[in-house]
């Protein structure tokens, strides 16, 4: 199993508070279109012939790209790649871009699964983060989606907006689920110091809600989808039953992965690959027949600290066992204090041999791997 993610690195206008790469000038798209092909030719034996089961066209805004464009990806992958029958297609997109003639196309070609960016149903909200599209639009490309047959919808959502108090996040909520997607994505608002957003806070025009504020936005939004029947799987992740993200799933279990693009980065077991973040030199290298691209070997302490600090965002945790067989490391006798801590400070639960962070330790998954990873003795029993 393996998985293919390719990385469209266009927008019609940025948003105040992304930090991916990406550019707003479209003009080299039929060159970028070309230069991703050829990547993936020439990166044909990465994944050892494994059958692809996910793909991923992320950004940016890959719903930007015409129908020819995917289909010249999609006949590079088909010709060179194992696609299984099955496999789950993925393509981001924003409200804006999904007309009829779009979601026609992009059925045509395969696509089986939309991810499509709403962020807020508010238009005063969506101008704060200087999104293209309205509330109406949100709501209309959802519906519309599913008249053209997409059953497996995810929206995604942010929340800790200043201009978003907790009522109106509620509504936002309710909103989302009214739709009846198959999955949600929500993620707090972050200030990235490149981005607009951490301009403005970096001269005193911007100030994010405070840290117990958007806790209790988490907070809302887990227990509202909780009671809406959707499985709380990750920190940011909600999902019907039987619809989590298989590629991004894939990704948190340690799958093996190709990143297609600038920016894009490939794991194979053994090292991780990172592919120049420059639209320009991207495209030159690979009309050069040449992948510009940095391989990064990974040690065992890498291997340990990545499963440690990804399975604790997850509800099904830390497997103490992989830890112990794969990694010689028995957290229960090195860490056996903190642990303790944890559990009695209501942030974790261990049962059936795993770690698992409760929905308090959640927020504070990426600190509380670290103390592990930090804490963690040498190898051995």
């Amino acid at each position: 199993m393996a998985g293919i993610y390719i990385h469209i690195p266009f927008c019609r206008q940025a948003c105040f508070y992304c930090d991916f790469h990406f550019s707003t000038n479209l003009r080299p798209r039929t060159e970028m279109i070309n230069a991703q092909s050829r990547e993936l030719e020439l990166r044909k034996n990465y994944l050892g012939g494994k059958r692809i089961e996910t793909v991923y066209f992320g950004g940016g805004t890959p719903s930007l790209l015409t129908a020819s464009d995917f289909q010249q990806l999609f006949d590079v992958i088909r010709k060179d790649y194992t696609l299984d029958d099955g496999a789950e297609i993925t393509v981001e997109a924003n409200p804006d871009d999904l007309s009829n003639e779009t979601l026609s196309a992009l059925r045509k070609v395969g696509v089986n699964r939309l991810s499509i960016g709403i962020q807020s149903f508010d238009d005063e909200v969506l101008k704060a983060l200087n999104r293209v599209h309205n509330g109406t639009a949100a709501r209309e490309s959802v519906t519309r989606a599913q008249d053209y047959g997409f059953d497996n919808i995810s929206i995604d959502l942010i929340y800790a907006i200043p201009q978003q108090d907790d009522a109106l996040w509620t509504k936002n909520i309710a909103e989302a689920i009214r739709l009846n997607p198959q999955h949600i994505s929500s993620y707090s608002l972050t200030v990235e110091s490149k981005t607009m957003l951490g301009k403005w806070a970096s001269q005193g025009k911007f100030h994010p809600l405070s840290d117990d504020a958007a806790a209790d936005q988490h907070d809302l939004l887990v227990n509202l989808l909780e009671d809406a029947g959707f499985e709380h799987y990750e920190v940011s992740n909600f999902a019907r039953p039987g619809y989590r993200s298989r590629h991004n799933t894939s990704y948190w279990l340690g799958t093996n992965y190709l990143g297609i693009g600038p920016g894009a980065h490939s794991f194979d077991g053994e090292s991780r690959q990172y592919n120049i973040r420059d639209n320009r030199k991207y495209i030159a290298s690979l009309e050069q027949g040449e992948i510009p691209s940095t391989r990064e070997l990974l040690t065992l302490q890498d291997k340990f600290s990545e499963y440690v600090l990804i399975s604790l965002r997850t509800n099904w945790g830390i497997n103490l066992e992989i830890l112990r067989l794969e990694f010689g490391v028995n957290l229960t006798k090195t860490h056996a204090d903190y642990i303790a801590k944890l559990r009695s400070e209501g942030l974790a639960t261990v049962a059936d041999n795993h770690l698992v962070l409760t929905t308090k330790g959640l927020l504070l998954a990426d600190e509380l791997a670290l103390n592990l990873i930090v804490e963690r003795s040498q190898p051995g029993d």
